[in-house]
């Protein structure tokens, strides 16, 4: 044997030991390995030196690992975005599924622990080799890096990864930073990682991106169905330079990090589509922590239809809508989509024959037709002197993005005394407590009785996903009757419950949201009962009795259908 050839180790010196290799063959094999930088199970395979089921039973025998036959190992359980393709196609790797903080990926030769070091530098997590077939491996690898490229490309009409540095990405607004200040900020590979975690959480429908710095960590999270899960953690010595280029792009004042700071996004992934981020910066004890709000115009254009009223409700709606004047009133806790139904009545009220105007704090959808109003109070425009000269321009429909205070809601309730349709927003928890906090504010009872009109008190549940969702025949009678079906008017035997359960199409079980809905008209009872002074208690009891449904009703009723679990219905309404 020559004395400047490999020695013989591992996986090499097994397959000569047991007679399927020839050592001269091996040890030129290890050589053409080195020369060609390639594992040397993909040598041996691909120059047709050794069969591939061989290969992974000598591996079996010397290591004591068992062979796991990718043709029986759905690719679509693999995780998504977790290794760079770089390092997949480098190392023959493929990722299989994760437990915790411990990744599994397939190789054909388990000896290969630079190949495992490089993954688990690269994500953060501890990885463990599952040994397979070469040649199964490599027909997997090519599927699973195609997926990956055919949905991103699906999603973001046609972008693919060369693509993530020429999105045309521009701030709203703010004076742009000066270029010294900016250069550290506009490094290649923080640019195309910015971009890629932007581009994901579109992919992926998050409605929020959290960059979170700790002191030993950063993590990012999205916000998806209004859960948060977290999706990448990059290194922490980047927390400075992460944040910079954020906040570049956001055109926000790139060396004040003491106080908190407001910027806008807009992303142009698509001739016809664009996205709007609004971004925060919040000082933290060990950095900026920065949110994106993922505002996506076409959210506001699916139509009442869409959002999850029942038939009832949505007439409700549409009636109060299409009264000459009155005040509609939505009302529910951030992120519960009061926007969204805003929006959606003012895109239906949207006509040439209608003169609309929105004070907002912030715009977050721009809406063609609408006059829009960004409220600032450093400057003195606030919602009541919005409304006030919005009284001025001759309008039929006012929009307030909230009623925080007297002066506001006194404005308002007399724009809806002298004929025009007023919509808005309070942050209580239901439609009686709704009328109450007017009350409380110091609006005189006969205002409120005789001019709010409707109130939508709204919640967000996750929607089930149909792929994957089982019957819950598990949930005894007794347990249905005090979590109070008895009550929601649809007979036992005509509904059926569901357990989430997830699969490749979803998350955790559930995919996409419904609203949950409480829409309450203002009555003669209940505008008497208001005049006399009744709380949230006895108008809620009122309500029911003229049969409207509160909050609870409806989310058990979505759980009846079969659009949302009980577990879901219990945790957007259950006290």
């Amino acid at each position: 044997m020559n004395a400047n050839a490999p020695a013989l180790s591992g996986l090499a010196r097994r397959l000569v030991n047991d007679g399927v290799l020839n050592e001269e063959l091996a040890t030129q094999t290890l050589k053409q390995c080195a020369k060609n930088k390639r594992p040397f199970v993909q040598e041996l395979v691909e120059t047709e030196t050794l069969e591939a089921s061989l290969i992974a039973a000598a591996a079996s025998d010397e290591f004591g690992t068992p062979i796991l036959d990718l043709d029986c190992f759905s690719l679509e359980a693999s995780p998504k975005d977790l290794v760079d393709p770089k390092l997949i196609k480098k190392h023959q790797t493929l990722p299989l599924y994760r437990r915790g903080n411990r990744l599994f990926v397939a190789a054909a030769d388990p000896t290969n622990l630079h190949a495992l070091d490089e993954i688990k530098f690269n994500t953060g997590i501890n990885t463990d080799a599952v040994l397979v077939e070469a040649d199964k491996l490599n027909i997997a690898i090519e599927k699973f890096l195609n997926a990956q490229e055919e949905s991103l490309g699906d999603a973001l009409g046609g972008l693919d990864e060369e693509a993530l540095e020429d999105l045309d990405i521009q701030a709203v607004d703010g004076d742009a930073p000066k270029e010294d200040e900016a250069s550290e900020a506009d490094e290649a590979p923080i640019v195309r990682f910015i971009n890629k975690v932007l581009l994901d959480a579109i992919k992926s429908g998050a409605s929020d991106i959290h960059f979170e710095p700790y002191e030993k960590s950063y993590r990012v999270r999205f916000r998806t169905d209004g859960i948060l899960n977290e999706v990448t953690k990059p290194p922490t010595n980047l927390s400075t330079r992460l944040a910079a280029r954020l906040k570049v792009m956001s055109q926000m004042d790139i060396s004040e990090r003491r106080v908190p700071q407001d910027g806008r996004i807009k992303m142009k992934i698509s001739k016809s589509r664009a996205i709007d981020f609004r971004v925060n910066t919040l000082p933290t004890l060990f950095g900026e922590k920065i949110v994106l709000r993922i505002l996506d115009p076409s959210s506001a254009k699916l139509g009442i239809d869409a959002l999850g009223y029942e038939d009832d409700q949505k007439k409700l709606y549409l009636d109060a809508l299409h009264q000459p004047q009155g005040m509609i009133l939505v009302t529910g806790p951030t992120g519960s989509g009061k926007t969204v139904s805003l929006y959606t009545g003012l895109n239906i009220l949207n006509t040439p024959e209608r003169n609309i105007s929105t004070a907002e704090d912030p715009v977050e959808i721009n809406l063609e037709g609408i006059n829009q109003v960004q409220i600032n109070t450093r400057v003195g425009l606030t919602f009541a002197e919005s409304l006030r000269s919005f009284l001025r321009q001759d309008p039929d429909i006012v929009m307030v993005g909230e009623i925080r205070d007297l002066e506001t809601a006194e404005i308002g309730i007399k724009a809806a005394q002298t004929g025009h349709l007023v919509l808005s927003t309070l942050h209580t928890n239901s439609a009686p407590e709704t009328l109450t906090r007017l009350l409380n504010m110091g609006v005189p009872a006969f205002n409120v009785a005789t001019t709010v009109s409707l109130i939508i008190a709204q919640r967000l549940a996750r929607r089930l996903c149909k792929a994957c969702k089982r019957p819950a025949d598990d949930i005894p009678d007794e347990i249905l009757k005090q979590e109070g079906f008895d009550d929601i008017g649809i007979p036992r035997k005509d509904f059926e419950l569901f357990h989430p359960v997830g699969c490749s199409q979803c998350t955790n079980g559930y995919k996409g949201r419904v609203g949950v809905y409480e829409v309450v008209r203002i009555t003669p009872k209940i505008s008497s009962l208001i005049m006399e002074g009744g709380n949230a208690l006895q108008i809620a009891k009122q309500a029911k009795e003229e049969g409207f449904n509160n909050l609870r009703i409806s989310a058990l009723r979505k759980a009846a259908i079969g659009l949302t679990s009980l577990e879901e219905a219990n945790r957007v309404t259950k006290d």
